[in-house]
């Protein structure tokens, strides 16, 4: 190996990495804002209770959009390739999150507050839809498929490392500027922030090459007519359910055990903002080394046992999570959030390598993206809000337990039903 390409594998590697934190982190912020801040900001005569709701559905409307943004992307994706997908996408994101921090308050403009809330999380939804298949792709079908599960952990990283940043952006920013100046302003600051993330974001994704196999593939069709959408969903329709499976319950527990979780340890038990951040920290660092880890090991035993080992272990810890947090002191709902972080990592690690190679080059953006974000809107748009409308009903965390761990058996029984499919060639697939 040249250093050359030794160094275009290196800048691959981060651009997609460097990406997909960006694009997190701008879609994360705006989730721990709805949990911490915007029921006072643009809900502010409502009941506290209602008001988080509130704040919370302004977040989960982003993921009504996510599957738009996967077909608007993967169809461009697989049409005018991977690269000029993911920089169109990141800009998208970065002007949507950057107007969220300037929108004005309820007290200012009364109800247009909400809504240009609401549209701007759309537009969130729009291009994060669009991110994860074409980042992952990019790496998967450039690097060498002994490691790809490996490699494909250098994009995926991006939600946990998106998550610790915007908590620990929002973290700082409360610890600095006190309740009253972080309610009333002091939030914008990190939406605000990520015009200068965008920039360098673009920057380096434009030094990064396309994919050599979509190339070949381009050459290869060249006159020839390409699948259309619906087409791609006839022919794969069930490697796409098989993503949407796994995907659905990977992303309601992530989401109960991230948005619920500040949710609960804030509201519910009373306890610092800055614990519940902190939990969020601790979390998405132990979860980057999971992702790794998992990635590589899947390399050696395959892709379904490590993700089905993650998803019966994050079932499990879904029982016992709220009731250490309850019961435990801080260094305890430290730990217990760390665990969750470790397991939803197993998940991640697992999966992303066998998402992609479930498809053929011509249908794999799409294909991906359509089943993997209409997974979101099923089970991560909804899981907050059904964990908070649970503990409201019932008063107890069990149900919302029970209901992040029913949503991992579909994807259970999907693992047992595929094929493996470590070590694909996906040139032969192409």
């Amino acid at each position: 190996m040249t250093s050359t390409s030794t160094q275009a594998e290196r800048t691959l590697r981060a651009a997609s990495s460097v990406g997909t934190i960006i694009e997190w982190y701008d879609f994360f912020v705006f989730a721990s804002a709805a949990a911490l801040v915007f029921d006072r900001a643009f809900f502010p005569r409502v009941e506290p209770l209602v008001g988080v709701l509130l704040g919370l559905m302004t977040y989960a409307v982003g993921f009504v959009t996510r599957p738009v943004g996967g077909i608007v992307f993967g169809i461009l994706g697989d049409r005018v390739g991977r690269k000029r997908a993911l920089v169109w996408s990141l800009v998208l994101m970065g002007l949507a999150t950057v107007a969220v921090g300037l929108v004005p308050t309820y007290a200012t403009i009364g109800l247009a507050a909400p809504a240009l809330l609401v549209l701007l999380r759309l537009l969130q939804g729009v291009a994060v839809g669009g991110e994860v298949g074409g980042a992952l792709l990019l790496v998967t079908e450039t690097l060498s498929r002994e490691r790809r599960g490996l490699w494909s952990a250098w994009p995926m990283i991006g939600g946990a490392v998106g998550n610790l940043l915007s908590a620990g952006m929002l973290a700082l920013l409360g610890a600095t500027l006190g309740e009253a100046r972080f309610v009333a302003w002091g939030w914008r600051v990190a939406f605000v922030a990520s015009g200068l993330l965008i920039v360098v974001g673009v920057w380096v994704r434009r030094r990064v090459e396309e994919s050599p196999l979509y190339r070949a593939y381009v050459a290869r069709r060249a006159g020839r007519p390409r699948l259309s959408l619906g087409g791609t969903l006839a022919e794969h329709w069930r490697a796409m359910l098989t993503v949407l499976f796994v995907k659905a319950g990977e992303n309601a527990l992530f989401y109960v055990f991230t948005t619920f979780f500040v949710v609960y340890v804030t509201r519910v038990l009373h306890r610092p903002r800055a614990l519940a951040l902190g939990g969020t920290l601790v979390s998405s660092v132990v979860e980057v080394g999971a992702i790794f880890a998992a990635g590589a090991l899947s390399d050696r035993v395959g892709r379904r046992p490590v993700t089905a080992l993650g998803l019966a272990g994050a079932a499990v810890w879904a029982f016992v999570l709220f009731p250490v947090c309850a019961r435990g002191s801080e260094a305890a709902v430290l730990g217990a959030a760390a665990v969750g972080g470790l397991v939803h990592g197993v998940i991640v690690g697992g999966m992303s390598a066998f998402f992609v190679e479930l498809f053929p080059t011509a249908a794999r953006y799409t294909g991906f993206s359509v089943g993997y974000q209409l997974a979101t809107v099923g089970a991560g748009a909804v899981a907050p809000l059904i964990g908070v409308a649970l503990l409201g009903r019932f008063g107890s965390t069990v149900p919302v337990s029970a209901y992040a761990a029913a949503m991992a058996l579909p994807g259970l029984v999907a693992l047992w039903r595929a094929r493996e499919t470590a070590g694909t060639d996906l040139a032969r697939v192409a």
